[in-house]
C-alpha cells in the first residue's frame, strides 16, 4: 500500500467532544505519553470518563517499558481514566475486558481480529493493537489509567517490527481514526459493567483468545523460561499454561506464540 492511498485527516475533536455518555474526550496536538497525561490528572482529582487522545504520540511505553514512536495522524493512541468499584482480586480482569471492547470494535471490519493473552489484539500472528493499564493511587482512591494504541493508517514502512498489520495494510483502504474512537469507546462503555461479573468477562474473553490452545513460551518476571499449552484463563484473569513441570499459572510474563513448523 502506497503513501498516497493512506490519507490521514485529522481528528475531529469538536465530534469527540460532543460524545454522549460517560466520555469526555480531549485531542492535543502531540505529547510525549498520553497515559502521562491522565495520571497526572487522575492524582489532580479528575473523575473516570477522561479520554485523552492525540495526533502524534513521540514517547508511548508499553508493557516492559519498552517505548515506541509512530508517525503523526496514522495511528489511534488513547488513554482513558476509569476507577472501578470492584474488589481488587478483580482489577486484572480490566486489561482483558478492555482488549475484547477493542477486539469487538474491529470485528466488524476484521472478521478475524483475535485477542493474544494479556494485552494484544492481533490479525493472524500479526499485532495491530496493543492495550496497557496502570493502577495508581489518588486522593479519591484508587484508578486505571488505560493506555491504548491501534495501527490504522501505518503502512509496511511505517511499521516498526515484521509481525505489525495496520487497518490499512488489512482492508487496503484508509480508515476514519474518529469512528474507530467513538466505536472503541462505545464497546468498552457497554462492557464495563461486566467488570462485576468475572466470569462473564472470563468467558467472552476466551471466545476471541487466539492463545488457547496454542503452543506459548512464557517469560517469567525473574528470568525463567517455560513453554507448554495454553489451556484456560482463570478466574482472576491469570493465563494457565500446561507444562511439562506441570500447570503453571501466569499473572504477569511476556508470551509468545510459538510458530508451528514444518515436518
Amino acid at each position: 500500500m502506497s503513501d498516497a492511498l493512506a490519507p490521514r485527516p485529522p481528528l475531529d475533536a469538536e465530534r469527540l467532544a460532543a460524545l454522549p455518555g460517560p466520555w469526555r474526550v480531549e485531542v492535543v496536538d502531540a505529547t510525549p505519553s498520553t497515559n502521562a497525561i491522565v495520571v497526572e490528572r487522575a492524582r489532580a482529582g479528575e473523575e473516570a470518563g477522561l479520554v485523552v487522545t492525540t495526533e502524534h504520540q513521540t514517547a508511548g511505553r508499553g508493557r516492559l517499558d519498552r517505548v515506541w514512536e509512530t508517525p503523526r495522524g496514522v495511528a489511534l493512541t488513547f488513554s482513558v481514566l476509569l476507577r472501578p468499584d470492584v474488589p481488587a482480586a478483580q482489577w486484572p480482569l480490566l486489561p482483558l475486558l478492555v482488549g475484547y471492547a477493542v477486539q469487538a470494535a474491529l470485528a466488524d471490519r476484521v472478521p478475524e481480529v483475535a485477542l493474544k493473552w494479556p494485552n494484544d489484539v492481533l490479525v493472524g500472528d500479526h499485532k495491530i493493537a496493543g492495550i496497557l493499564v496502570e493502577r495508581i493511587e489518588t486522593p479519591g482512591g484508587p484508578a486505571a489509567v488505560v493506555g491504548v494504541g491501534i495501527n490504522v493508517n501505518q503502512t509496511m514502512h511505517d511499521l516498526p517490527v515484521a509481525l505489525a498489520t495496520s487497518l490499512a495494510l488489512e482492508l487496503g483502504e484508509s480508515f476514519d481514526r474518529t469512528d474507530l474512537l467513538v466505536h472503541v469507546l462505545g464497546a468498552l462503555n457497554g462492557l464495563l459493567p461486566l467488570l462485576e461479573a468475572p466470569d462473564a468477562v472470563r468467558v467472552a474473553y476466551l471466545d476471541a483468545c487466539s492463545t488457547i490452545g496454542r503452543e506459548v513460551e512464557v517469560h517469567l518476571p525473574g528470568g525463567d523460561v517455560r513453554r507448554g499449552e495454553a489451556i484456560g484463563i482463570d478466574a482472576h484473569g491469570a493465563l494457565v499454561v500446561s507444562s511439562a513441570d506441570g500447570t503453571l499459572t501466569v499473572g504477569a510474563g511476556d508470551v509468545i506464540h510459538v510458530r508451528a513448523t514444518a515436518d
